[in-house]
């Protein structure tokens, strides 16, 4: 938590004035459908939770160290903001593996009031039945040793004025640096596929839209919640459209399998538009999304900004020599 706000800090300048959550709920990889609502809020309530968010991941976790009743109000606030996290947008399973650690902050005490009683009985006669073993307290001081070994690094790493996000500092991963959204989008573009059966492209030729499970396309489509479920596709399609297809060759990979409506392809979509032969062509073409204000039909407004992916068809040599040069053709 520290190390994610405080890579936000030396970040984006937003972060700093307060402002990035005026961006952030529309740009994210995949917003929600609260999402939506929170990028109308006032801007006032934009840099409150900006503010709010640095009080949680720079100052509430030092509360975790504290006395019995300041840990249970560190606990309860970091996981209702995880919680709201979860709501305000689909970040995967990031929000719900972060929860974990934090429940470290609640003792018998405090959970005996959540949960049901037999439990919270059956817990307490195996407290009161179980002895003291020496092997138990070796492994665990010999664990403890070992993380605070391996934790040197990430610590140093936090004081650095160089600060690395999302790093490791051993093979097996034990221990590891975190951070997200250091930098925020201020516009948000999506890819949007499209495939003709059309075996020449006119002016007059019709082109049919791809749509993902996930990211925005249809601009009436109201975004989902799919979190813990990351759906990758719809996550690395949002990366490729801040770059180039020289930078995400892989989607010249997706392009072939979807010309000849490949089955496991396919089930990563929402979608075939076409169901009884494989189109000739497609093409992607890059949108600018914003969400549509509150009270119209559509979750979405878009304009188009260009095209990403010139019309690639299976005949095409060059294509083909792409693919060859990356073993990518059966």
């Amino acid at each position: 938590m520290i190390g994610a706000g405080l890579i936000k800090l030396r970040g984006d300048p937003c972060w700093r004035d307060l402002t990035c959550l005026y961006y952030h709920y529309e740009t994210q990889p995949i917003p929600s459908p609260v999402s939506r609502y929170l990028h109308f809020a006032p801007l006032w309530f934009q840099k409150f939770g900006t503010g709010w968010n640095h009080f949680v991941e720079l100052v509430v976790p030092w509360f975790s160290f504290g006395p019995r009743h300041v840990r249970h109000v560190a606990g309860v606030l970091l996981v209702t903001f995880q919680i709201f996290l979860i709501i305000s947008g689909n970040l995967s399973f990031l929000n719900y593996l972060t929860i974990i650690p934090f429940l470290a902050c609640f003792d018998d005490t405090f959970l005996r009031h959540f949960l049901p009683g037999p439990v919270v009985k059956r817990a307490e006669r195996a407290a009161q039945e179980s002895q003291p073993s020496r092997i138990n307290n070796t492994i665990a001081i010999a664990l403890s040793i070992l993380i605070v070994y391996l934790s040197v690094a990430p610590v140093l790493n936090l004081v650095s004025g160089r600060q690395l996000m999302n790093y490791s500092y051993d093979p097996l991963d034990l221990v590891n640096t975190y951070g997200a959204f250091g930098t925020v989008g201020r516009e948000r573009d999506e890819i949007i596929f499209e495939g003709t059966e059309d075996s020449v492209i006119t002016g007059d030729t019709k082109w049919k839209e791809y749509e993902f499970k996930a990211k925005p396309g249809d601009p009436n489509r109201r975004p989902p919640f799919v979190a813990p479920y990351q759906p990758r596709i719809d996550w690395q399609i949002w990366f490729a459209a801040m770059a180039s297809p020289a930078e995400y060759p892989w989607t010249l990979h997706f392009v072939w399998k979807l010309l000849y409506n490949d089955p496991g392809t396919l089930s990563l979509l929402a979608n075939n538009p076409f169901p009884d032969a494989p189109p000739h062509y497609i093409r992607a073409r890059l949108y600018r999304y914003q969400f549509a204000p509150i009270g119209e039909k559509a979750w979405w407004k878009r304009e188009p900004i260009g095209e990403w992916l010139p019309a690639l068809s299976t005949d095409s040599p060059e294509f083909r020599r792409l693919l060859e040069a990356m073993n990518w053709l059966d």
